[in-house]
C-alpha cells in the first residue's frame, strides 16, 4: 500500500473542506437527504489517493518550465480532489455491478445503505433500496466531482483543455465499465484468440487512462503542459495504468484480504473475464476450460474450489505471462521518461509512484 504523504494528507484537508460546505448548504434537504449525503462523504474516507497524486506529479513535473510556480495552487488541491470524488462514484456503481458486498474492509456503498433502510424500520425490501440509493449516490459523487472541478477552473487560462480532458476521462472510463461488463457475457461468442484483446481494451478503457494516464495529463495541462510534454507524459502514465490494473486482476484472484479489504478470489465469484482468464483458458484442453467456466461467476464459491482455479491459473503459465506483461509495461512507461522535457525531481517522484502502482500487494 503507498504510504501517507503530505499530498494525502492536502486532499483529505481539501475533501473535508468541501464536505464541510456542502453539510451546510444541504440542511434544507431534511434528516433523509442528511443520511445519504453521510453516505456520500463516508466513501471518501480512505485509499490510496493514487489518482491525486500523479496529477500532483503531473503538475510538477512541468511547473517548472511553465509557470515558474513555487508552490501549488488552490486550482491543483480542488482537480485533485475532483478525481478523488470522481473515483468514490465509480468504485460505488462498480461494487453495485459486480455485487460486492465490501469496500476497504468496511460494507460497500449499497450494502450500507440497505443496512440504514433496516436500522430505520422502513418499509419495503432493504435490498432493492440500497441498490436504488447506491446508483443514485454514485450520480451525487459524480456531481459533486463536476462543482469541484469547475471551481478549480475558474480563471484558469487552461480551462478548456483540461475540462476536455476530464470530460474524455469520465467517457472512457463508463464506455470501459460496460465493455466490462459485456464481455462476462460475450465471451462466448468470440474465438478464444481474441479474448486477452478484448480484455486489454477494458483495462486501458475502465482503468489505464483515468487511474493514471488522464490524472497526469490533468495536473500537467493546468500547469500549461506544451504538447511534447502532453505525449512524454502520456507515453508513461498509459502502460503504467496497464499495469496498474493487471496487478489489481491477480490480486483479485491471489490477493490477501487483510491487505486488499477484498475475499480472496473476489473475481472469480464475480465472473470477471480478465487478461489472467483469457491466458489461463487458451492454454486448457476443451473438458478443463469448460469446468472453468461453469466455476466462474459462482457467487458461493468455496475456498477449495477458489485455491483450485489459483492453481489452474498458475499452472497453466497464466499468472507467469501476466508478471510478465507487468513488467514489460513498466519498461515502456521507464524509456518514455528518458529525455522528456520534465522536471528532473518530478520525474524521479513518477518512478516512485510507478513502482508503487505495479509492485503491491493491496
Amino acid at each position: 500500500m503507498l504510504p501517507s504523504t503530505p499530498v494525502q494528507d492536502a486532499v483529505s484537508a481539501r475533501l473535508d473542506r468541501f464536505l464541510t460546505t456542502i453539510a451546510s448548504q444541504s440542511q434544507e434537504y431534511g434528516l433523509d437527504a442528511g443520511m445519504f449525503i453521510a453516505s456520500a462523504a463516508a466513501t471518501l474516507q480512505g485509499g490510496k489517493r493514487l489518482r491525486a497524486r500523479f496529477c500532483h506529479a503531473g503538475w510538477r513535473s512541468v511547473a517548472r518550465f511553465s509557470t515558474r510556480a513555487a508552490a501549488e495552487p488552490d486550482a491543483l488541491w480542488d482537480l485533485c480532489a475532483a478525481l478523488e470524488i470522481f473515483q468514490s462514484a465509480a468504485l460505488v456503481h462498480d461494487d453495485l455491478i459486480d455485487n460486492s458486498d465490501t469496500r476497504r474492509g468496511g460494507p460497500a456503498a449499497h450494502r450500507s445503505l440497505e443496512q440504514q433502510h433496516r436500522s430505520l424500520a422502513w418499509s419495503g425490501d432493504a435490498e432493492s433500496f440500497g441498490r436504488a440509493a447506491a446508483i443514485l449516490l454514485g450520480d451525487l459523487l459524480v456531481a459533486w466531482s463536476d462543482d469541484l472541478l469547475e471551481q478549480a477552473l475558474t480563471g484558469v487560462a487552461q480551462a478548456p483543455e483540461v475540462r476536455r480532458e476530464y470530460a474524455r476521462m469520465r467517457r472512457d472510463v463508463t464506455t470501459g465499465q460496460f465493455l466490462d461488463v459485456a464481455e462476462e457475457s460475450a465471451w462466448q461468442v468470440n474465438p478464444i484468440s481474441e479474448h486477452a484483446d478484448r480484455a486489454l481494451r477494458v483495462v486501458s478503457l475502465k482503468s489505464a487512462r483515468y487511474s493514471i494516464e488522464q490524472p497526469l495529463l490533468l495536473g500537467a495541462m493546468l500547469a500549461g503542459a506544451d504538447e511534447a510534454q502532453q505525449q512524454s507524459l502520456r507515453r508513461f502514465g498509459h502502460p503504467i495504468g496497464m499495469a496498474f490494473q493487471l496487478r489489481d486482476d491477480v490480486l483479485g484472484v491471489f490477493g490477501d484480504q487483510s491487505l486488499t479489504g477484498k475475499p480472496a478470489g473476489d473475481d472469480l465469484r464475480e465472473g470477471k473475464r480478465t487478461v489472467l482468464i483469457a491466458f489461463t483458458r487458451e492454454q486448457l484442453d476443451a473438458s478443463a476450460r469448460r469446468l472453468l467456466d461453469e466455476l466462474l461467476g459462482d457467487p458461493m464459491l468455496t475456498a477449495d474450489q477458489v485455491a483450485s482455479i489459483q492453481a489452474t491459473i498458475a499452472e497453466s503459465g497464466a499468472l507467469a505471462r501476466v508478471e510478465e506483461l507487468i513488467s514489460a509495461y513498466a519498461q515502456e512507461a521507464d524509456r518514455a521518461l528518458s529525455g522528456a522535457r520534465l522536471d528532473n525531481a518530478a520525474v524521479g517522484e513518477l518512478r516512485d509512484l510507478a513502482r508503487a502502482a505495479t509492485v503491491r500487494s493491496a
